[in-house]
C-alpha cells in the first residue's frame, strides 16, 4: 500500500459574488478532483483546535496526525529545523518577515503595505538579512535568512510572552495596534524599527524601487516558539516517508516528525511553483520504497493572503491537472494505494487571512472505490455527506489505520 496525501494549503474559502455565488474550489475546473470525490469518500475535517490560532503551522501539525494541543510550541522552531538551525532547550526562534511599510516618519504610525514585500527573491533578501545581521545580530541576538521574504531571528534564553500578530493578518492597516506586546516587547519593536532606519537606503531596495517593486523596508517579528519534539512519523504509523514543499514550516514539521525532505527544482511557495515538479518527486520517492508522501501546496494560500482571486482559482486547477492528475497516473503502477486531498485551513480572499473552519477532506483508494452522490470536490458537497472528523488529528489515522473502506461516522 502506498500513502499520499495532497495538501493545498489555504485552498478551502468562502462564496463569492465575481464566481457567481460559489467558492473558488466550485468554480475552478478539477475534473480529476471532481472524479475522485465520486468514487471516495469526502467529508469535513477541523484541523484547528478551538483555542489555537488558524495558522498553517497548527492545522498541517493535525494533518500529519499529531495533536496540536499536546505537540505545539511555535511556527518559527519548525522553520529553524527545515533551515537547519539548532536550536537550544531555552532558546526562542521568531518569524522574521521583510515586509513592505508606508513611509510615515514615525514608525508607530505606519501601514502594513505588503507582509512579502512583493515576493522578494531569496536572493536579494538574502543580502538584506545578512546587513540585518551585521547590524543587529548579537550573542544573543542572531538572524538567519530564508526562502523570499520568510526569515529567521533566534533569542539566546530569550522570553517567550509575548502577543505578536502575523503581518498577514493586517494587510493594508495601521500597524499601530499589533505592534510587540508583553514581557520585552519593547526590544522587538526597538528591532523593528532599528531596522527600518538602514533597510529603506540597502542597495537591493534602491534597485527594486527603480524596477518598479517594493522595497523591504522593515522586519517584522512574530509567530515565536521553543524546540518542538515530535513522536517520530515510522514509530507513530510503522510507515517511511517524504515531506515535499516550498516552506520552511512544512519541511521543519517534517523533519521532526522523521520524514525525509525532497527538493524540488522551481518550487517557489507561489502561483509560480513546478507544480508538476512536485509530483514526479512524490512518485519517485515512493519508487524508490517510501511507504508515504506529503505533498504540500502553499500557491493557494499566497493567493488567498494577496486577494488575487484569479491566482486562487488558476492554483486550484494547477494542483488538479499537474500534481493529482500526475500522482494518479504515476500511482497506477503499484498494486494498491490510497490518496487523501484537503485544505490545511481556509484563506479567505474576502478577509485575505486564515480562519478556523472545517476543511473538505477527499480519501480515494484504488482496491475500494466508493459510489458516492456528491457531485464534485467541494466545501457544499462534503457537508452534505454528514461526516465531521472533530478531531482532525484522527484523520491521519483513519486514513493510515483503519480497515479500508473508511465507512464510520464521527
Amino acid at each position: 500500500m502506498k500513502y499520499v496525501v495532497i495538501l493545498g494549503d489555504g485552498m478551502a474559502d468562502y462564496k463569492l459574488k465575481e464566481l457567481g455565488d460559489k467558492t473558488p474550489l466550485q468554480y475552478a475546473r478539477k475534473p480529476n478532483l471532481d472524479r475522485l470525490a465520486q468514487s471516495g469518500i469526502l467529508g469535513m475535517v477541523r484541523t484547528v483546535p478551538e483555542g489555537l490560532s488558524p495558522g498553517s503551522d497548527v492545522a498541517n501539525l493535525s494533518v500529519m496526525g499529531y495533536n496540536p494541543e499536546l505537540y505545539y510550541t511555535g511556527r518559527s522552531p519548525l522553520e529553524a529545523v527545515s533551515m537547519g538551525v539548532n536550536l537550544g532547550d531555552e532558546d526562542v526562534a521568531f518569524r522574521c518577515n521583510l515586509v513592505t511599510l508606508s513611509d510615515e516618519p514615525d514608525y508607530e504610525q505606519k501601514t502594513m503595505l505588503d507582509y512579502s514585500s512583493d515576493e522578494i527573491s531569496s536572493a536579494e533578501a538574502a543580502l538584506l538579512m545578512h546587513e540585518v545581521n551585521q547590524r543587529l545580530g548579537t550573542e544573543i541576538f542572531k538572524f538567519y535568512p530564508g526562502v523570499s521574504y520568510r526569515h529567521l531571528l533566534v533569542w539566546h534564553q530569550g522570553p517567550t510572552d509575548f502577543k505578536l500578530t502575523p503581518p498577514h493578518d493586517i494587510s493594508d492597516r495601521k500597524i499601530t495596534d499589533y505592534l510587540p506586546r508583553g514581557e520585552s516587547g519593547e526590544v522587538l519593536l526597538n528591532l523593528m524599527k532599528a531596522s527600518s532606519r538602514f533597510l529603506a537606503g540597502h542597495p537591493v531596495n534602491k534597485d527594486r524601487v527603480a524596477r518598479g517593486l517594493r522595497p523591504a523596508n522593515s522586519l517584522w517579528i512574530w509567530g515565536q516558539g521553543k524546540k518542538p519534539a515530535l513522536p517520530g512519523f515510522l514509530e507513530k504509523y510503522g510507515l517511511t516517508g517524504s515531506v515535499i514543499s516550498a516552506v520552511d514550516l512544512t519541511k521543519g514539521l517534517g523533519l521532526c516528525a522523521g520524514l525525509e525532505v525532497v527538493e524540488v527544482p522551481g518550487a517557489t511557495g507561489n502561483i509560480n511553483t513546478n507544480f508538476r515538479g512536485k509530483a514526479l518527486a512524490a512518485l519517485e520517492e515512493l519508487k524508490k520504497g517510501k511507504d508515504f508522501v506529503y505533498i504540500h501546496i502553499e500557491a493557494p494560500d499566497e493567493a488567498g493572503h494577496r486577494g488575487e482571486l484569479d491566482n486562487k482559482v488558476k492554483a486550484i486547477e494547477e494542483i488538479d491537472a499537474k500534481v493529482v492528475a500526475e500522482v494518479l497516473n504515476g500511482l497506477e503502477e503499484f498494486d494498491d494505494y490510497r490518496v487523501m486531498i484537503l485544505p490545511d485551513h481556509p484563506t479567505p480572499l474576502s478577509l485575505r487571512t486564515h480562519v478556523p473552519d472545517e476543511v473538505p477532506f477527499l480519501i480515494y483508494q484504488k482496491s475500494c472505490p466508493q459510489q458516492s452522490s456528491v457531485s464534485g470536490y467541494d466545501e457544499d458537497s462534503a457537508r452534505s455527506t454528514g461526516l465531521l472528523v472533530e478531531r482532525g488529528y484522527e484523520l491521519m489515522d483513519r486514513f493510515i489505520g483503519v480497515p479500508s473502506p473508511l465507512q464510520q461516522k464521527n
